[in-house]
């Protein structure tokens, strides 16, 4: 596993979805030490799409999430050096990938993002420069960034997020700048507004990924458990209660990224199992993970995924 510079001791993403679209869409990620900025569209039956040659910046360590209801957002990560980075790149409801635009808000990496109020995003938490952040930046219903809101709960990393309830969200897991894993979460409001820190529950871990599933619930799954690579899971309610451990099904991997498809299911996929993987495990629209689907397109870790509209 390629090894980050000291203050940030492994790679991750968490790509989580605002809401869950008809499709979905993987992008960019590291390749043995080099990044991309390809993506694969995951169509409305959860089928994962060859490689479309990527557009803007190449890059890891972002996240993504939905925005304006049928369109979505990358942003943030870092280069190939570490360098944190800041801009975006926005998603059209057909899955067509926009050119970069400046950054707005602290650059930084390893953070993670969901959607809001039906119809706009939130950045949240990261890492980058030697510091770990807990400040958010909010996305508007057309896709503007805005400036950096003061942060609210633990600041960490290498955490996950995803919508619940149609139009909250929910920030969870990672690793804390006092260095150990946690499992605690930060609920997202139909405002954008972050609660302070909520008692984690199930078992603590970073290199994690979430998405929506049933219209209205959340999944947190995969991670490092700070002994080995993971496979478990924990269900988000409609009102954001996130349950204990789900025994894993898949192959134990990190690093991977996850979004609605279908309008109410998910998938997870790629990341770092025994090696950079392509493979991906739906989610069922009552929450019940699949076994690995074989991988389509180039595998690779420290990706983000999210969610958009278009059949």
């Amino acid at each position: 596993m390629f090894s980050a510079p000291n203050y940030f001791l492994a790679r991750q993403v968490s790509g989580g979805s605002g809401s869950t679209g008809q499709r979905g869409i993987f992008g960019y990620g590291d390749i043995n030490g080099g990044t991309r900025s390809m993506t694969n569209i995951v169509s409305s039956t959860g089928v994962v799409a060859t490689d479309t040659t990527g557009v803007g910046s190449t890059r890891q360590l972002l996240a993504a999430c939905g925005y304006g209801g049928d369109k979505g957002i990358f942003g943030y990560g870092a280069n190939d050096s570490f360098t944190s980075l800041s801009m975006t790149n926005l998603v059209s409801n057909t899955g067509v990938v926009a050119t970069d635009t400046t950054g707005v808000g602290t650059a930084r990496y390893a953070l993670a993002a969901c959607g809001y109020g039906t119809d706009k995003g939130v950045f949240g938490y990261g890492s980058g420069g030697g510091f770990y952040f807990s400040l958010t930046n909010r996305v508007s219903n057309v896709g503007v960034v805005s400036s950096n809101t003061t942060g609210v709960g633990s600041a960490r990393y290498g955490l996950a997020a995803c919508g619940y309830g149609t139009d909250k969200g929910i920030f969870g897991y990672g690793q804390l700048s006092s260095g150990p894993l946690t499992a605690i979460t930060n609920l997202v409001s139909n405002t954008g507004v972050v609660a302070t820190d909520t008692t984690g529950v199930g078992t603590a871990r970073r290199y994690l990924a979430a998405c929506g599933y049933g219209g209205d619930k959340g999944i947190f799954g995969y991670g490092y458990d700070g002994s080995s690579y993971s496979s478990i899971t924990n269900l988000v309610s409609n009102t954001g209660v996130v349950a204990t451990n789900t025994t894993g099904v898949g192959t134990p991997r990190i690093q991977l990224a996850a979004c609605g498809y279908g309008s109410d299911k998910g998938v997870f996929g790629y990341g770092e199992g025994t090696g950079n993987s392509s493979i991906t495990n739906k989610v069922s629209n009552t929450g019940v993970v699949s076994t690995d689907t074989a991988g389509v397109g180039t595998a690779r870790t420290t990706l983000a995924a999210c969610s958009f509209t278009t059949p």
